[in-house]
Formats: structure tokens, C-alpha cells, sequence
């Protein structure tokens, strides 16, 4: 079953981490958003494969957007 990992606040995708198919542990790292100055760290809710990578770097996602996917 996948996870997906959707933003929770508007923000602009700061820097990529992961691509589609890296291994990916509880807690790592998977994209870097930025808001307000601010850097903030879209994590890996479990251990799995990224399956997809839904933004690139310079995107702005909305509240809800789908970042990525974890298998």
C-alpha cells in the first residue's frame, strides 16, 4: 500500500531530496519546502520505495498538493 504525502500549507518546493525509486526509512527526509523564510522538511511516514516524486524544484504547492508517494 502507498503513502501518499500531500503539503499541509501553501509553499514553494525549495529543494528535491529523493527521486523515484530510492529507498527511503521513517523520517527521512524527502523534500525541502520554503515558506515564509522558513525551510520545512517534508518527511517519510514509513519505510518503502518512492514511487513517484509529484513536484520539482521553483513549484508552489497548495495545501492538500501531492508531493510524493512511498511503497
Amino acid at each position: 500500500m502507498a503513502d501518499e504525502i500531500r503539503a499541509e500549507m501553501v509553499a514553494n518546493v525549495w529543494k528535491v531530496v529523493v527521486a523515484a525509486g530510492d529507498q527511503v526509512s521513517d523520517g527521512d527526509t524527502l523534500v525541502i519546502l520554503e515558506s515564509m523564510k522558513m525551510e520545512i522538511p517534508v518527511i517519510a511516514e514509513s519505510d518503502g520505495t518512492v514511487a513517484e516524486i509529484a513536484v520539482k524544484e521553483g513549484d508552489v504547492v497548495q495545501e492538500g498538493d501531492l508531493i510524493a508517494r512511498v511503497e
